[in-house]
C-alpha cells in the first residue's frame, strides 16, 4: 500500500503562486510546466481550482480561477496532477443539476460514482458526420411548418422578458422526451439563480425532471466558471450521442454570455481588445464550443439556443458570429403575445435555412411560401382596416384578411407545459397534420367557420367539434324546459 501512496505523491506537481489580481494568478513551478487547460488546486483545502491558459516562460504559468479568490496569497503552495476540469458522465446524472465542476446543486443526495470526462473535447470530425440534411420535428405547428429545425442543427430563439422563451423550451422538452426517447440538456450561462430555481421546479412539477439534466453558471460566479459551463454541458451530451445512440435537445440560456464571459477573461489575461472591446479570439473559441453541436452517425445534439442581440444592434460583432453557426432563427413577438397568440411567434421574421424544396420537399416548401405570402399581404391591409374598415376591402383583399386570420389562429396550440395554467389539455401536432390544416384554410375550405373555432386546437378535424360545441352553447333553450321563477315562489 506504501508502494500505491508513494506513486501517487509522484504523480503530483507542486508550484508556488507568484501574484494575485483578481481571477488571474500566476504560478511558478520548478520543473514540469503544466500544459494548457490543466488544472490547479490551491487554498488551504485546495478548493480554488484555476485553469492554466498561458505559459508565460520555462517556469511560469498564468491561470483563471473558477472560483472566488478570496484567501488566495503569495507564496501559497499549488498542486496538479495533470487533469483537466473533468465531469461526470453516464445516466446516474439523469434528473439532477450540476454546477461547472460536476458538483450537484440541487440539494439532493450525494452523486454515485462514475465515469468523468475532460470538459475540452475536439469536435466530431468530417468523416463521422452525417451528411443528410434532416428535419427536428418537434410536435408545434407554426415551427414544424415555417421554420423547420435542423436535426443536430442550431437555432436561435429571440425574444424578450414575458413572451413565452421558456414555456416554449419546456414544450419542446416533454415532446422530446416523450417520443423521441431522447434527452434533453438545460446549460444556463449567466443566469440569474432565481430563473434557474423556477425552471427546476417547474420541470419537477410538469413530471420532466427524470429525462433532463441542468448545468448551470450563474451571473454571480466569476467569468472562469461561467466560460466553461457551455463545454461542461456538451461533454454530458456528447455522451449520450456517442455512447448510448440518443438524440439529445441541448438549451443554451444565453449564448451571448458565453461570449461576455470570454471577452471578460480575455481582458483579464491582458490580451488586446478587438472591435467594440471583444475578445480577438471570440470566432475561434464560440465554434470550438458550436462545431461540437453536431449529427453523426450514432446520433444528434440539436442545440436551441436563446440569444440577447446588444442594443438590438444585429450588426454587433457577436451577434454576426452566432448567427454565422445558426441554422434557424426563432423570433418571439410581443405583439402576438399580448393578442393571445400562442406561440408567440412572429411568423414573418423567423426564418430557417431548411426551408428549400430539396429538404422539406415541394408540397410543404410551396404550402409555407403561400402562407408567408398571405400573411405578408395581410400585414400591408392592416393600416387600412384601422383606419378605413374590413368594408372597404375588395372582395380579393377580404379572401385574404379572412385566410390570415383563420391560419394565425391555427398555428396557435395548446401546449402540455401549459395545461393546469389553461385548463386546455396539451396536443402534439404531426408535420402531415399541420401541413393538412393549413392547405385546407388556404383553399377556403372553412370559409363560413368563425375565426374562434381556430383558435388553440390541434389537427384542423378538432374545428367542427368546436364549432358544435359553440353552436350548443348559443342555441336557445326550449322554453317548455324552464320554469318561470313565479312558479317557485310560495304561494
Amino acid at each position: 500500500m506504501d508502494g500505491i501512496a508513494d506513486q501517487d505523491k509522484e504523480t503530483l506537481n507542486y508550484g508556488t503562486i507568484e501574484s494575485v489580481r483578481g481571477s488571474v494568478v500566476d504560478v511558478w513551478f520548478e520543473n514540469g510546466l503544466p500544459s494548457i487547460y490543466t488544472l490547479l488546486h490551491s487554498g488551504n483545502d485546495k478548493e480554488i481550482a484555476i485553469e492554466v491558459l498561458a505559459q508565460l516562460d520555462d517556469h511560469r504559468v498564468r491561470g483563471i480561477a473558477l472560483n472566488p479568490t478570496q484567501g488566495l496569497a503569495r507564496g501559497m503552495k499549488t498542486e496538479s496532477n495533470g487533469k483537466q476540469l473533468q465531469v461526470p458522465v453516464g445516466k446516474h446524472i439523469m434528473g439532477r443539476m450540476f454546477d461547472v465542476f460536476g458538483n450537484t446543486i440541487d440539494h439532493g443526495h450525494p452523486l454515485s460514482e462514475g465515469e468523468e470526462r475532460n470538459i475540452h473535447q475536439p469536435p466530431p470530425a468530417l468523416d463521422k458526420r452525417s451528411t443528410q440534411s434532416e428535419v427536428f420535428e418537434t410536435g408545434i405547428k407554426a415551427i414544424d411548418v415555417l421554420v423547420p429545425l435542423e436535426r443536430g442543427g442550431k437555432a436561435g430563439l429571440f425574444g424578450g422578458a414575458g413572451v413565452g422563451k421558456t414555456v416554449l423550451l419546456t414544450e419542446m422538452i416533454h415532446n422530446m422526451v416523450g417520443h423521441n426517447n431522447g434527452v434533453s440538456m438545460f446549460c444556463g450561462i449567466g443566469e440569474r439563480c432565481r430563473e434557474g430555481n423556477e425552471l427546476y421546479t417547474d420541470m419537477k412539477e410538469a413530471g420532466l425532471l427524470k429525462n433532463m439534466v441542468m448545468l448551470f453558471g450563474q451571473m454571480n460566479e466569476p467569468p472562469g466558471a461561467r466560460f466553461r459551463v457551455g463545454h461542461a454541458a456538451l461533454t454530458m451530451a456528447e455522451y449520450f450521442r456517442d455512447d448510448e445512440h440518443r438524440d439529445v435537445l441541448l438549451l443554451i440560456d444565453n449564448i451571448f454570455r458565453f461570449i461576455q464571459a470570454g471577452m471578460e477573461v480575455s481582458g483579464l489575461m491582458g490580451q488586446m481588445p478587438s472591435r467594440l472591446g471583444y475578445q480577438p479570439t471570440m470566432g475561434t473559441e464560440l465554434s470550438e464550443l458550436e462545431e461540437r453541436i453536431a449529427n453523426t452517425a450514432a446520433g444528434a445534439i440539436t442545440s436551441i439556443q436563446a440569444v440577447y442581440v446588444p442594443a438590438d444592434d444585429l450588426t454587433d460583432p457577436a451577434a454576426v458570429h452566432v448567427f454565422s453557426h445558426l441554422s434557424a432563427s426563432i423570433v418571439l413577438s410581443r405583439e402576438r403575445a399580448s393578442e393571445g397568440l400562442y406561440p408567440s411567434i412572429d411568423l414573418l421574421q423567423s426564418n430557417s435555412k431548411m426551408a428549400t424544396p430539396g429538404i422539406i420537399g415541394d408540397r410543404h416548401y410551396k404550402l409555407a411560401q403561400q402562407i408567408r405570402q398571405t400573411l405578408s399581404k395581410y400585414e400591408e391591409l392592416k393600416d387600412i382596416i384601422s383606419m378605413l374598415g374590413m368594408e372597404q376591402l375588395s372582395a380579393e383583399d377580404s379572401n385574404v384578411v379572412n385566410r390570415a386570420r383563420r391560419l394565425e389562429r391555427f398555428l396557435t396550440q395548446p401546449f402540455f407545459a401549459t395545461e393546469q395554467f389553461s385548463g386546455l389539455k396539451g396536443t402534439e401536432v404531426s408535420l402531415k397534420d399541420a401541413l393538412d390544416g393549413c392547405e385546407r384554410i388556404l383553399a377556403d375550405e372553412f370559409k363560413d367557420v368563425p375565426e374562434s373555432a381556430f383558435y388553440m386546437i390541434g389537427t384542423i378535424d378538432e374545428v367542427h367539434k368546436k364549432t358544435d360545441n359553440v353552436n350548443k352553447k348559443d342555441s336557445p333553450t326550449p322554453v317548455t324546459s324552464v320554469k318561470p321563477e313565479a312558479d317557485k315562489l310560495p304561494v
